[in-house]
């Protein structure tokens, strides 16, 4: 009767949870960036939400310099703050003639970069 495991059966199982770790880790690591640019996308959407009902209500957007806080002045948003993107940051409102842009600096936290997030590019 055997009380314990060989050498050998330890190192099988070590190489095998070796080789599981190598085929999947790599798919794990990076989904909780892509999740938190999904979050960003749909806490946009529901700002983009907002606006649209603020525009019904005052017949406009907000104007650029007003941005954002203008709703949480006005009481839009359920817990009486502006939200942020995933990381922390408060979004950037551009309003145009007719329509407006929400912007997010994204993971590097930088304007003007690849990973920034766009509104237009979310509803696509």
């Amino acid at each position: 009767m055997r009380k314990a495991f060989s050498l050998m059966e330890l190192m099988v199982v070590v190489m095998i949870l070796g080789l599981l770790a190598i085929f999947v880790l790599p798919n794990l690591i990076g989904k909780s960036e892509e999740a938190k640019v999904d979050m960003t996308c749909m806490q946009m959407k529901s700002i983009g939400q907002v606006l649209k009902m603020y525009k019904l209500n005052h017949s406009s957007f907000p104007s650029t310099q007003e941005g954002i806080k203008a709703l949480e002045e006005k009481n839009y948003f359920d817990e009486g703050k502006t939200p942020k993107d995933a990381w922390s940051n408060e979004f950037i409102y551009i309003k145009d003639e007719k329509s407006f842009e929400i912007m997010s600096m994204g993971p590097n936290q930088q304007e003007g970069g690849d990973d920034d997030i766009y509104y237009s590019k979310c509803l696509n």
